[in-house]
């Protein structure tokens, strides 16, 4: 049985979400302990190739998510981008010895996905199946004891959106591997700081007004 190479580990409880970090742990640990895990369970970890953090999300953490994710698909579907989301997939890759739970997730190069529809055609339900996404979600209201941007990288994931409550950073990935911040997102014909009021608009908590709001104002924009 794989076993962590030092004891240290450190918890956090921030805004309704627990996190517990495994500090020098190996590979095989941390794809040991995803394997082990129920699908209806409510943790989640990630492996930064040194590190693992186990998460417990709260609803707050939960709501905003689901919001993002929405936004996501309610601007591509009114302007007409094909898109494809695979909302909370655990990207386990060996070949990189990393892994992580975006919180929401999404391809739009044609090629991927054109595989991932494939994929799910064919019920696939090994990750291994499936390209890494282009889009990334990350919900961080509570903050994260590892380094959760280089995960993305290593796995060539092209823009993260990160919201902490308050403010949508948008993050491009550069030539040299690391993040960027960037006012607008390379998929959506979008602004950080037009996500950040939708995401914070009074009316965001009904969803089917907000929506028909937000889809109103994304038919303007495909015109």
């Amino acid at each position: 049985m794989a076993t962590a190479t030092r004891t240290q580990a450190t918890v956090t409880a921030t805004n309704g979400a627990t996190r517990i970090l495994a500090a020098g742990v190996s590979w095989e640990f941390y794809e040991r302990f995803v394997d082990g895990l129920p699908e209806s369970s409510a943790v989640r970890a990630a492996f930064d190739g040194e590190d693992m953090e186990i998460i417990v999300k709260g609803p707050l953490h939960e709501d905003l998510r689901a919001l993002l994710g929405r936004f996501v698909e309610e601007v591509a579907g009114e302007v007409g981008i094909p898109f494809q989301g695979l909302g909370e997939t655990t990207w386990k890759r060996a070949d990189v010895e990393r892994g992580l739970e975006a919180d929401q997730c999404f391809y739009f190069e044609p090629a991927k996905v054109a595989a991932a529809r494939a994929a799910l055609r064919r019920r696939e339900n090994d990750v291994a199946a499936y390209p890494n996404p282009d889009l990334g979600i990350e919900i961080d209201i509570s903050p994260s004891l590892i380094d959760r941007p280089a995960i993305y990288a290593a796995l060539g994931v092209a823009e993260v959106w990160r919201f902490d409550g308050q403010t949508i950073r948008i993050d491009a990935l550069s030539d040299v591997g690391g993040y960027q911040s960037s006012p607008r997102s390379r998929f959506l014909p979008v602004a950080a700081e037009e996500i950040q009021g939708w995401i914070t608009a009074d009316d965001a908590l009904d969803r089917p007004s907000w929506s028909r709001r937000l889809r109103d104002w994304a038919a303007i924009r495909a015109r």
